[in-house]
């Protein structure tokens, strides 16, 4: 009769205790997480908990601002944000041009974007004044006529605070799709230079093929921290006339000011449902 001998589990391997280079890297992460509870996660925590009752998002629902600034916030999106993009597009391609004149137009070009947003966005607010400005003195002393008072009429105001946008943060989306651009091997458009492509024919079978997802992932970036976008709004409109410019990133601070904190805080956490899917769908493009 033959028996059977059972192995015994292999004994765990000992614990090997953590080198000095191990245990000081992660006491010096620590003070990096004690800011990140301190200055992420609490005020996030913070704010959902001020706007954790029913009774805010009824009130917030009721005011016909909210609506307003709705509307103002989807139509930032869709029209600065792709207007934007495709300006981008285009100018990427002329700035990868190697004539010197267009590189040092390219210096210019990225000062918007280079200087700080309070100075440049409160100097166009001042241009735009309907008794001193620079544009209605100008178009009083060439046609005698009084300029318009711009940032008085809603549309107009928004208007300007979507070409404030594009204007800032145009040349930063412009490198980023010079970058893509430069990418692209130059013998594809030799080889169809040589077959006799039209420039259109290069855009439309390499160009955007090889730059499609880099488009994308960078609209939909731009549609997150658009939707985080305080200056352009409230340095040149300050939300009028009649908080009729208001978009999300700016309606909290006018609750604030009517000392409404619950509002304000339910106004930031309604933006959730328009940034979380945008967040995944650009995650869900990175991952590929």
């Amino acid at each position: 009769m033959s028996t059977t001998t059972l192995a015994a589990p292999p004994l765990a391997a000992p614990r090997k205790a953590l080198t000095s280079f191990e245990l000081w890297g992660r006491m010096l992460v620590l003070p990096y997480l004690l800011i990140f509870v301190v200055f992420v996660l609490y005020p996030v925590g913070y704010g959902l908990w001020l706007a954790r009752h029913p009774e805010s998002y009824v009130k917030l629902f009721d005011d016909p601002i909210f609506f307003r600034t709705a509307v103002n916030t989807l139509v930032f999106l869709v029209v600065a944000i792709n207007i934007k993009m495709v300006i981008a597009m285009v100018l990427s391609g002329f700035f990868i041009q190697t004539r010197w004149w267009i590189k040092a137009l390219s210096l210019v070009f990225i000062l918007p974007w280079a200087l700080p947003s309070i100075p440049t966005i409160l100097s166009v607010r001042f241009m735009l004044n309907p008794e001193w400005g620079v544009i209605n003195s100008l178009i009083f002393r060439l046609t005698g006529l009084d300029g318009p008072n711009w940032l008085n009429d809603p549309t107009l105001a928004l208007t300007f605070s979507m070409v404030m946008h594009v204007w800032k943060s145009l040349p930063f989306w412009t490198l980023i799709l010079i970058a893509g651009r430069l990418a692209i091997p130059t013998e594809q458009y030799e080889a169809a230079a040589v077959d006799g492509a039209t420039n259109w024919q290069k855009f439309k079978f390499i160009t955007w093929p090889s730059m499609r997802q880099l488009y994308l992932t960078s609209t939909i970036l731009s549609m997150i921290w658009t939707l985080g976008d305080f200056n352009s709004v409230y340095l040149l409109t300050g939300g009028g006339p009649a908080d009729l410019t208001h978009v999300l990133a700016t309606l909290g601070i006018r609750y604030l000011r009517l000392d409404q904190v619950d509002l304000a805080m339910a106004s930031i956490v309604v933006a959730l449902p328009a940034v979380l899917p945008l967040v995944y769908f650009m995650m869900k493009r990175l991952s590929k």
